[in-house]
Protein backbone atom coordinates (compact mmCIF):
# COMPACT_ATOMS: atom_id res chain seq x y z
CA UNK A 1 0.00 0.00 0.00
CA UNK A 2 1.07 3.44 -0.98
CA UNK A 3 1.84 6.19 1.98
CA UNK A 4 0.61 8.96 -0.53
CA UNK A 5 -2.99 10.81 0.00
CA UNK A 6 -5.38 8.36 -2.38
CA UNK A 7 -9.02 8.64 -2.90
CA UNK A 8 -9.21 4.79 -2.98
CA UNK A 9 -10.84 2.82 0.35
CA UNK A 10 -10.04 -0.55 1.23
CA UNK A 11 -11.63 -3.23 2.99
CA UNK A 12 -11.84 -6.11 4.91
CA UNK A 13 -14.46 -8.18 6.01
CA UNK A 14 -16.21 -7.73 8.98
CA UNK A 15 -15.40 -10.48 11.53
CA UNK A 16 -18.68 -10.79 13.62
CA UNK A 17 -21.51 -9.70 10.55
CA UNK A 18 -24.21 -11.67 12.57
CA UNK A 19 -23.89 -9.39 15.55
CA UNK A 20 -24.32 -5.59 15.32
CA UNK A 21 -21.53 -3.92 16.89
CA UNK A 22 -20.59 0.06 16.89
CA UNK A 23 -17.11 0.98 15.71
CA UNK A 24 -16.14 4.56 16.74
CA UNK A 25 -13.27 6.35 15.50
CA UNK A 26 -12.19 10.09 15.73
CA UNK A 27 -10.07 11.52 13.18
CA UNK A 28 -8.73 15.16 14.57
CA UNK A 29 -6.19 16.06 11.72
CA UNK A 30 -8.66 16.30 9.21
CA UNK A 31 -7.62 19.65 6.70
CA UNK A 32 -9.05 20.80 3.62
CA UNK A 33 -8.85 24.25 2.06
CA UNK A 34 -11.46 26.79 2.20
CA UNK A 35 -12.83 27.39 -1.70
CA UNK A 36 -13.12 31.03 -1.28
CA UNK A 37 -10.36 32.54 0.17
CA UNK A 38 -7.83 28.93 -0.08
CA UNK A 39 -6.92 29.15 3.62
CA UNK A 40 -6.70 26.08 5.37
CA UNK A 41 -10.19 24.41 7.12
CA UNK A 42 -9.24 22.08 9.67
CA UNK A 43 -11.41 19.66 11.72
CA UNK A 44 -12.37 16.72 13.90
CA UNK A 45 -14.37 14.05 12.08
CA UNK A 46 -16.20 11.91 14.37
CA UNK A 47 -16.93 7.89 12.10
CA UNK A 48 -19.20 5.96 13.83
CA UNK A 49 -20.79 2.90 12.22
CA UNK A 50 -22.67 -0.46 12.07
CA UNK A 51 -20.91 -2.38 9.76
CA UNK A 52 -22.62 -5.18 7.58
CA UNK A 53 -20.19 -7.26 5.25
CA UNK A 54 -17.07 -5.32 5.64
CA UNK A 55 -14.83 -2.73 7.69
CA UNK A 56 -13.31 0.57 6.46
CA UNK A 57 -9.38 -0.76 6.74
CA UNK A 58 -7.80 2.22 8.78
CA UNK A 59 -4.36 3.22 6.59
CA UNK A 60 -6.23 3.43 3.59
CA UNK A 61 -9.00 5.59 5.65
CA UNK A 62 -5.77 7.85 6.79
CA UNK A 63 -4.78 8.05 3.34
CA UNK A 64 -8.02 9.04 1.93
CA UNK A 65 -8.56 11.80 4.60
CA UNK A 66 -5.29 13.39 3.47
CA UNK A 67 -6.58 13.86 0.25
CA UNK A 68 -8.01 16.91 0.83
CA UNK A 69 -5.92 18.65 2.15
CA UNK A 70 -5.16 20.73 -1.12
CA UNK A 71 -8.66 20.65 -2.04
CA UNK A 72 -11.41 23.01 -1.65
CA UNK A 73 -14.66 22.59 -0.19
CA UNK A 74 -17.42 23.73 1.75
CA UNK A 75 -18.01 22.08 5.08
CA UNK A 76 -20.81 20.88 3.89
CA UNK A 77 -20.30 19.30 0.70
CA UNK A 78 -16.85 17.55 1.95
CA UNK A 79 -18.51 15.77 5.26
CA UNK A 80 -21.88 14.57 2.60
CA UNK A 81 -19.07 13.34 0.19
CA UNK A 82 -16.98 11.66 2.88
CA UNK A 83 -20.15 10.30 4.07
CA UNK A 84 -21.04 8.83 0.25
CA UNK A 85 -17.81 7.10 -0.61
CA UNK A 86 -17.45 5.31 2.83
CA UNK A 87 -21.04 3.94 2.38
CA UNK A 88 -20.17 3.03 -1.08
CA UNK A 89 -17.05 1.27 -0.34
CA UNK A 90 -18.51 -0.48 2.92
CA UNK A 91 -22.44 -1.12 2.59
CA UNK A 92 -22.91 -0.58 6.69
CA UNK A 93 -26.00 -1.12 7.98
CA UNK A 94 -25.72 2.53 9.72
CA UNK A 95 -23.18 5.30 9.64
CA UNK A 96 -23.02 8.68 10.82
CA UNK A 97 -20.41 11.57 10.36
CA UNK A 98 -19.96 14.16 12.00
CA UNK A 99 -17.59 17.08 10.99
CA UNK A 100 -16.52 19.55 13.92
CA UNK A 101 -14.56 22.36 11.86
CA UNK A 102 -12.63 24.75 13.93
CA UNK A 103 -13.64 28.04 14.49
CA UNK A 104 -13.33 30.41 11.05
CA UNK A 105 -14.55 34.07 11.54
CA UNK A 106 -15.88 33.30 14.80
CA UNK A 107 -18.25 30.81 13.83
CA UNK A 108 -17.84 26.97 14.49
CA UNK A 109 -19.43 24.73 11.75
CA UNK A 110 -20.48 21.58 12.81
CA UNK A 111 -22.11 18.91 9.88
CA UNK A 112 -23.73 15.73 10.86
CA UNK A 113 -24.78 13.49 8.16
CA UNK A 114 -25.82 9.76 8.18
CA UNK A 115 -26.87 6.81 6.18
CA UNK A 116 -29.36 3.83 7.73
CA UNK A 117 -29.55 0.67 5.08
CA UNK A 118 -32.64 0.10 3.39
CA UNK A 119 -34.69 -2.13 5.68
CA UNK A 120 -32.44 -2.39 9.05
CA UNK A 121 -34.22 -1.76 12.20
CA UNK A 122 -31.34 -1.24 15.05
CA UNK A 123 -31.90 -3.13 18.66
CA UNK A 124 -32.93 -1.29 21.52
CA UNK A 125 -30.49 0.93 23.29
CA UNK A 126 -29.01 -0.97 26.26
CA UNK A 127 -28.24 2.16 28.74
CA UNK A 128 -25.57 0.75 31.15
CA UNK A 129 -24.72 3.80 32.66
CA UNK A 130 -27.72 4.12 35.36
CA UNK A 131 -25.76 1.85 37.45
CA UNK A 132 -23.30 3.03 39.82
CA UNK A 133 -20.49 0.73 39.20
CA UNK A 134 -18.86 1.47 42.40
CA UNK A 135 -22.01 0.12 44.46
CA UNK A 136 -24.00 -1.84 42.18
CA UNK A 137 -26.86 0.38 43.06
CA UNK A 138 -28.97 2.55 40.29
CA UNK A 139 -27.61 6.45 40.46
Amino acid sequence: MTTQPSKSLETFPNPAPERDFHIHMQIPEFTCLCPKTGQPDFATLYLDYIPDQTCVELKSLKLYMWSFRDEGCFHEAVTNRILDDLVQATAPRYMRLTAKFYVRGGIFTNVVADYRKEGWNPAPRVDLSVFDTNSNTRG
